[in-house]
């Protein structure tokens, strides 16, 4: 969606995108105010996203046919269509996986080796890892949010400290995983690679997880004995074998093939699933990307009208004046998606809105796209454990029964703080990037 010829720089043109942000942010705060819980995931992102573009298709000149054909151009651009369907093996898989019992057996299996005196340090590494292999921190937090309430209760432990270690290896994964929905749509977006921007990604995200295990691993704790639980290793296999994929550089769309296969094959051997029930988890699995799948879709033809209209052009033309370098590119595109995603509380939403703008953004300035991706999926993922009303933070809240508030949390959130602070490191420090960036080949 790059290779048009610039458009002159209209303000109005970001009118339908105003509308569609301000639907979904206004819905959700009055739905907030008015006690309803999770109000800003009450009204779901292609509803909204409609009404944007029903407004297009009002504001912009041009005959009916023609904007209708540059939206359904933009709804079939092949990064928008390639993204789609990886949502939808990448759900596939998760969902498989889920129902022959990989997400409980990676639970028992961290839990019966964790050190009783390391406990928050545990519970951060087993969200990183189980985030990391099914690709949600919601499904990690939802999947580990009772026990670690459990053990920190059972230890003594401070319940602020545990659920922010829980919430930071969560956003560890978000932020890593290659079936995250953040790293298709960074990827996809920005057109590169998801095994370079992984490792990338990588370099920034160890260091910041290392020194957050340290800072758990010291302090003070009350051990309390942990019961070890039964798991069987091989229905850990797939979430390893995807990983390991992954980073040999199999194709995307061969690796989830291979793990919905493999999941598949443990769960018809162990007796989960029949034929027709394992498709049944396939088509479930489907079904539950349907929403992201739907709103970037969607996005996807809105984006391309705006473009056309000159929105895009009007937005790289008010903030080139602050940009002299690819580093301040760079830091564009970081508060770019930053508060997107504080407006929206959605992270991949964010991503998918901003990430035309960015790929623009980076062509015109000289960055490297697989680092505007891992600038983009960083700062929506440490923007989206921080904010009082995103998902995870309302479902990790929920857990603790009110025995504990946002702003105690807030202070144990060490992660997602080092990973910005981390990234800015990366970004101004031209030996650091240099140094990654020569480790993988040329664009």
């Amino acid at each position: 969606m790059t290779n048009e010829p610039e458009s002159t720089p209209r303000f109005y043109a970001l009118i339908p995108f105003g509308i569609f942000i301000g639907i979904y942010l206004g819905t959700g705060f009055y739905l907030e105010l008015s006690g309803v819980k999770m109000g800003f995931y009450k009204l779901p992102g292609p509803v909204a996203a409609m009404v944007g573009v029903a407004a297009a298709f009002a504001l912009f000149k041009g005959s009916l046919d023609k904007k209708f054909n540059d939206f359904l151009t933009g709804c079939g651009d092949k990064n928008i269509m390639t993204m789609c369907v990886i949502y939808l093996l990448a759900g596939a898989f998760a969902v498989v996986s889920k129902a022959m019992g990989g997400v409980e057996a990676s639970v028992n299996l961290g839990i019966t080796y964790i050190p009783a005196q390391f406990l928050a340090a545990g519970i951060f590494a087993m969200a990183s890892f189980i985030s990391l292999a099914i690709g949600t921190s919601v499904g990690a937090i939802v999947a580990l949010g009772p026990i670690a309430v459990g053990l920190a209760e059972e230890g003594h432990l401070s319940l602020a400290l545990v659920l922010a270690a829980l919430m930071g290896g969560a956003m560890f994964g978000d932020n890593l995983s290659i079936i995250s929905d953040t790293t298709i749509a960074s990827t996809r977006t920005q057109d590169v690679n998801m095994q370079d921007k992984f490792k990338i990604n990588l370099y920034i995200a160890l260091p910041a997880s290392a020194l957050t295990l340290i800072l758990l691993l010291f302090q003070p704790t009350h051990p309390a004995p942990i019961h070890p639980h039964s798991y069987e290793i091989i229905k850990t296999l797939p979430y390893v074998f995807v990983l390991v994929l992954a980073l040999l550089g199999v194709n995307v769309f061969l690796v989830l093939f291979s793990g919905i296969a493999l999941s598949g094959g443990i769960g018809l051997y162990a007796g989960h699933f029949t034929w027709l029930s394992l498709g049944q988890e396939v088509y479930k699995g489907f079904s539950s990307m349907q929403e992201i799948f739907l709103l970037s879709l969607l996005t996807g033809g809105l984006a391309y009208m705006v473009d056309k209209e000159g929105g895009v052009a009007w937005i790289i033309s008010k903030i080139e004046g602050y940009i002299k370098s690819p580093k301040s590119a760079k830091v564009g595109i970081a508060a770019l998606v930053s508060l997107v995603d504080v407006a929206v509380a959605n992270n991949t939403v964010a991503i998918v809105i901003v990430g035309e703008i960015s790929k623009k953004i980076s062509l015109k300035f000289g960055v490297d796209r697989r680092e505007s991706a891992v600038v983009l999926d960083i700062f929506s993922c440490v923007f989206q454990g921080l904010i009082p009303y995103g998902a995870q933070m309302l479902i990790l809240l929920n857990f603790a029964n009110d025995q504990v508030g946002f702003l105690e949390v807030l202070g144990f959130l060490w992660y997602q703080g080092l990973l910005g602070l981390f990234t800015l490191v990366y970004i101004f420090w031209g030996g650091y990037s240099r140094a990654v960036l020569n480790k993988l080949p040329a664009p």
